[in-house]
């Protein structure tokens, strides 16, 4: 299982000095990615300009989107944006995308928030087609450059509603869920890999999850009380976010044993206190 951390851009606040500073540590590190959740109505960082960014402080990591909330988004534009992205990043770009949960990003961004389902799926359908070098339409030419991974970044589904895990069944190459809940997360893989197979597609998904994190003296109360405070839209599934946070090196130990135990591809660590010794400190616990 591949161990991944998640940039501190989920911050108000945070300097550009520390994302460059942590991109470059993290791929001198032991780590496989580095990600960027995505929220409007919030004093955080652009999830894409953040790993515009890091893909030029870094040669080795992939950069993951946790998950970009595509439907506040136009579909062209998306497209070209991260098609170049890839490019400029030499293909290493990971696309989580889900439909998001919160509905005071679609009021900042004028879009309606009931029909971000559909509008989800559009996008899957013109992104893929614009990523293979095709025109738009019949009026319009290709948009964006080719990517250079085939067929365009890989795609990862994140959602919890079975409904919107089932869009693997055609889109996608894996699924990336999260929240800290071991039994919602097994679930969770399990609907992606039953729709999969549903699909009739061949291999099998790319299973992605994470975890929240916070190290070193008083990090427990420091760590709930952001997620209490950057995830409180999500009511209830926030306190138990706070709860499940990681908190010690044997946390740290026993989580990546347990996502191993559920056929977890890859691991992210999602850091709850924006401060450079976090991403040390985690790095120390898996040598």
């Amino acid at each position: 299982m591949k161990i991944g951390i998640a940039l501190p851009a989920a911050f108000i606040n945070v300097p550009g000095s520390m994302i460059r500073e942590w991109a470059r540590f993290a791929d001198e590190g032991p780590f496989s990615s580095i990600a960027v959740p995505d929220r409007l109505a919030y004093q955080d960082l652009d999830s894409l300009m953040t790993l515009a960014v890091a893909a030029g402080e870094t040669q080795r990591v992939r950069l993951l989107t946790t998950v970009l909330v595509a439907p506040l988004h136009n579909a062209s534009v998306l497209a070209k944006q991260t098609a170049s992205l890839d490019v400029l990043s030499n293909g290493r770009l990971t696309l989580g995308l889900g439909i998001g949960i919160r509905e005071d990003d679609f009021r900042a961004a004028s879009i309606s928030y009931h029909t971000r389902g559909k509008r989800f799926e559009q996008q899957l359908e013109v992104m893929t087609h614009l990523w293979s070098g095709q025109p738009l339409d019949e009026l319009t030419g290709p948009v964006g450059p080719l990517p250079v991974q085939p067929g365009g970044p890989e795609v990862l589904i994140g959602a919890f509603a079975p409904v919107a895990i089932s869009r693997l069944e055609r889109w996608g190459n894996g699924y990336l869920g999260g929240g800290g809940n071991l039994q919602m997360i097994d679930a969770c893989f399990r609907q992606a890999e039953n729709a999969w197979q549903r699909g009739g597609r061949s291999g099998k998904p790319r299973l992605v999850s994470d975890a929240f994190f916070g190290l070193g003296p008083g990090a427990a109360e420091r760590s709930a009380a952001y997620i209490l405070d950057y995830h409180a839209p999500l009511g209830p599934m926030a306190q138990q976010m706070a709860e499940n946070v990681i908190a010690s090196p044997e946390a740290v130990k026993e989580k990546i044993k347990a996502f191993e135990e559920l056929g977890t591809d890859e691991l992210l660590f999602i850091p709850c206190i924006p401060e450079m010794d976090q991403i040390r400190r985690l790095a120390d616990c898996l040598v």
